[in-house]
């Protein structure tokens, strides 16, 4: 059958942008590419960990069987939220499928009409698609720049407080595309000055700052100045799945107001049992030192200025973002030359993969990094310098 003419058409064109995407496999190949930054992923003692929670719980079921407010509410679920919102410090906990869900879920419902969304112009693309489902006024500021944020909130505010309407102010701990991270201590205030709710997504942050990885928000104590953190475990918890964390309220409001959490088979059982694991091994990675992960998080913070130092050695600063997280963004404009020496790291054995525009502004398109405790500093140093090679012939 053949396929609509428009639809075609933005088919060819993505080929001309040489943007076209293909699924491609990365066996064999040093990872510098996935999100397991702590190689929990395929950590056989999580494994092993989650085998025994469904054993405790006497679970064998494989399906959730329907959705949470039908009948797949099973007993992990409220042992796994009350685990993370305690890990956490937030009042509750309310697991959707993927941070994707999370984020429909949330701005799907909670900003109203006639409310305003001020969002970081660097947000992820689940951020953003959940906004346009709100009936919301949504308006970006430019990224982490809080004279511009705050020049927003003073234009909207006449309007906000002469009513019942709110001003949701949204960003992430760490951004996804740069690696870098927004003053979250002075958003915190100024949110706080002009009574707006702040929203911050910690996907890139979880299980790599703050106390046994519990965020950034954790990190700068400021869990009672953000409305709602949104953290997921399918990057540094090497699960599946997402949590939004905030009051008992909040979580009742979403419970019977979030169409992605209410019209979607709930996770399995095994899933929220890898969860658990999960966070059970963050939380004793400094207690127990004979765990396999006691030392994950050191390393890989170890690993991350290895990498930067390195940067700084081979003269490669101007090429790259600031950044001290995990993702490290060596910025190559043109979605050609961004692929073609993703492609040349990849006959060396490196998986790097090439950010391409439209996922980000053209000029911007990049390498991203991601850094992982299990990388070593022989598998940087060689990537880094091969990099280098490549570069300098551009």
């Amino acid at each position: 059958m053949m396929l609509p003419k428009k639809l075609q058409h933005k088919l060819n064109k993505r080929k001309e942008d040489n943007a076209f995407r293909t699924l491609g496999s990365s066996a064999n190949l040093i990872d510098f590419s996935s999100n397991d930054y702590l190689g929990f992923s395929k950590s056989k003692a999580l494994h092993d960990i989650s085998i025994n929670i469904l054993k405790t719980q006497h679970t064998v079921q494989n399906g959730a069987t329907g959705s949470r407010l039908l009948s797949g509410n099973h007993p992990l679920y409220d042992i796994v939220e009350q685990h993370i919102s305690t890990f956490h410090n937030a009042e509750s906990a309310l697991i959707f499928n993927s941070g994707y869900d999370a984020n429909l879920g949330f701005f799907s419902c909670v900003p109203q009409r006639h409310d305003i969304i001020l969002y970081d112009e660097y947000c992820h693309a689940s951020i953003r698609d959940g906004i346009t489902m709100s009936h919301a006024k949504a308006y970006k500021f430019k990224h982490n720049d809080l004279l511009n944020l705050e020049q927003l909130i003073n234009e909207h505010s006449r309007f906000v407080s002469e009513s019942q309407n709110s001003i949701y102010v949204v960003t992430e701990s760490i951004f996804s595309m740069d690696g870098d991270a927004p003053d979250l201590i002075n958003l915190s205030q100024l949110c706080k000055a002009h009574h707006a709710h702040l929203v911050v997504d910690e996907a890139h942050a979880i299980g790599v700052f703050g106390n046994n990885g519990n965020g950034l928000i954790a990190q700068h104590q400021l869990e009672t100045h953000v409305f709602a953190r949104i953290v997921t475990f399918g990057k540094a918890l090497g699960a599946h799945g997402a949590a939004i964390l905030c009051s008992q309220k909040l979580r009742d409001y979403l419970i019977n107001f979030s169409r992605p959490f209410i019209y979607t088979t709930a996770l399995p059982p095994h899933t929220l049992a890898l969860i658990k694991a999960a966070y059970d091994t963050l939380q004793n990675h400094k207690s127990d030192t004979s765990s396999l992960h006691s030392n994950d998080i050191l390393r890989l913070h170890n690993n991350i200025k290895f990498f930067t130092s390195e940067i700084a050695l081979l003269k490669m600063q101007e090429h790259f973002i600031d950044s001290n997280s995990a993702i490290q963004c060596c910025v190559i404009p043109g979605n050609d030359n961004a692929k073609h020496i993703s492609n040349l790291l990849h006959e060396k054995g490196f998986n790097v993969k090439a950010i391409l525009s439209p996922t980000v502004p053209k000029g911007k398109e990049r390498l991203r990094f991601c850094i992982h405790s299990f990388n070593t500093e022989k598998e940087i140093s060689e990537v880094l310098r091969i990099l280098t090679t490549f570069v300098k012939t551009l």
